[in-house]
């Protein structure tokens, strides 16, 4: 009850203020206060600073990295073949394949943060930033492992075989069993909301604004019929929204695993006739990529400065720690958490080795690089249209396909962190549904920056409570990860296919 009682003044307030067309500045001081708290800077010196929450982050994922034994690198090729379906069984619990789980995760990484986000981080840190989104990105892909074998251990699976797994049911079951159940029941609740708060801003109303911004700049801008009719759109998608995630997460995984792939090929395929096309200018942009991550000078301050953007974007793009991803993969079948964790670590090597530094070499070797730009769609597009004049029409169907994954997907994990907090029901179910596809129509009409800079942060706030239970429950995921590795070598886990 204490539970609801909370989220539920948590969520009429959001509401009251999502819902407003015109913000007071009193309500824009607050929201832009709330996210200053989440992304409060830590002083590094020579004016430099970094948001306290991707030094969470990234020490997390150093420890991870190094105390699971550097998973990331020797379970790559294992991660491979558990995709490939060669260890699936279809008879283990769950409701989804390997590969529809790790699409449904992906779905709602890679979006217009891989697209704009990164545009920006390299215009502002020059191109070494690159190098350091990468190494982040490889780092993140242990903190990814560890949050989504907790996601499939300690998930509940219900009689009718729905799943309901996540951050939520490791932070107060597993907590729980080390005698710190209050904590534990305190981190999952703040966590809940803080991933409710995500879902209808930063995971739905910031999607469907940025898409309808470039549809109706690429379609005339003011000239546009949809200049000034922006909601018929947001109708639209609102529509399409509902018809696919009413099915569940089996829905959401049917969908995903076709868009997924087929969204990412059509960008990178784009990337690389755009680097084939000015194939001799390869490897100056790789020695300035390599040169500036370490140079002592810089727009962004130095090498520490370029570090810090590098890392940043890699943060905010991949959502390695937030803990959002082990939603859609608890849905996995199988009984092996392990299989699951080692699943989910290529999503940051997909989302940002690959995706993020395809989009980050074409800005490099186009000559895109614009320190004072503000919109990082339009700045990607530039640099695509230079070789390619009709990209943009080929970018705005890569960002309406990024908006729709990424909305369908943190409306599954809005969805189990609202069930969690008001109980597992059809009615409850429903009304978060309509609720959302609500928030699908307002934000395709409203600009609403400070509430989108507050949707970020709820985002990242979830990565607090998160990252702390992984320290907590990280030596039995490191003996299980043991217990997994020696039972596939003797061939006690064997092979299906």
């Amino acid at each position: 009850m204490r539970k609801a009682s909370l989220s539920l003044l948590f969520m009429i307030f959001c509401w009251s203020s999502f819902a407003q067309e015109a913000e007071t500045v009193t309500e824009r001081d607050i929201w832009t206060r709330i996210g200053d708290i989440v992304f409060i800077s830590i002083p590094l010196g020579n004016g430099i600073s970094m948001p306290f929450v991707i030094i969470w982050l990234l020490v997390g994922a150093i420890f991870f990295t190094i105390y699971m034994g550097f998973i990331n690198i020797h379970g790559f090729k294992h991660a491979i073949d558990v995709v490939r379906g060669k260890f699936d069984d279809p008879d283990d619990p769950g409701e989804v394949s390997h590969f529809q789980a790790l699409t449904a995760a992906l779905s709602g990484t890679v979006g217009l943060g891989n697209i704009g986000g990164v545009a920006i981080a390299v215009s502002l840190g020059g191109p070494g930033a690159t190098l350091w989104m990468i190494l982040a990105g490889l780092l993140g892909m242990s903190t990814k492992f560890v949050e989504c074998t907790l996601g499939v251990k300690y998930r509940n699976v219900h009689a009718d075989g729905s799943v309901s797994g996540g951050p939520m049911y490791y932070l107060s079951k597993g907590l729980s069993k080390r005698g710190l159940g209050r904590l534990g029941r305190f981190c999952a609740v703040i966590f809940a909301v803080f991933c409710i708060g995500g879902s209808f801003g930063g995971g739905n109303m910031f999607q469907i604004n940025q898409a309808t911004e470039q549809l109706v700049s690429v379609t005339g801008g003011e000239n546009s019929f949809l200049y000034g009719r922006e909601w018929m759109f947001g109708v639209f998608m609102a529509g399409l929204v509902g018809l696919i995630i009413i099915g569940g997460i089996k829905s959401i995984a049917k969908v995903t695993e076709k868009i997924v792939p087929f969204m990412v090929a059509i960008y990178l395929v784009a990337a690389f006739f755009i680097i084939l096309m000015n194939f001799s200018m390869i490897p100056d942009a790789l020695a300035s990529i390599i040169a500036g991550a370490f140079s002592v000078k810089g727009a962004a301050g130095g090498m520490i400065g370029v570090l810090i953007v590098g890392f940043q974007r890699a943060a905010f793009s991949n959502e390695a720690g937030v803990g959002s991803a082990s939603i859609a993969h608890s849905a996995a079948k199988t009984e092996e958490p392990i299989s699951e964790g080692v699943v989910a670590l290529l999503e940051p090597f997909i989302d940002t080795v690959v995706v993020c530094t395809m989009t980050a070499l074409v800005i490099v070797i186009t000559g895109s690089i614009d320190p004072d730009a503000t919109e990082g769609v339009s700045l990607t597009s530039r640099a695509f249209a230079s070789t390619i004049s009709w990209f943009p029409y080929i970018l705005l169907i890569a960002v309406i396909l990024f908006a729709l994954s990424t909305m369908i997907s943190w409306s599954y994990y809005g969805l189990k962190s609202w069930t969690y907090l008001f109980g597992e029901s059809h009615l409850n179910d429903v009304i978060y549904k309509v609720i959302f596809c609500v928030f699908v129509v307002i934000g395709s009409v409203l600009t609403l920056s400070s509430v989108f800079y507050f949707s970020d942060a709820m985002i990242f706030a979830m990565a607090f409570p998160n990252v702390l239970g992984l320290y907590i429950l990280a030596p039995e995921i490191n003996r299980d990860l043991k217990s997994y590795l020696t039972r596939v070598k003797s061939g006690e886990i064997k092979k299906y296919k």
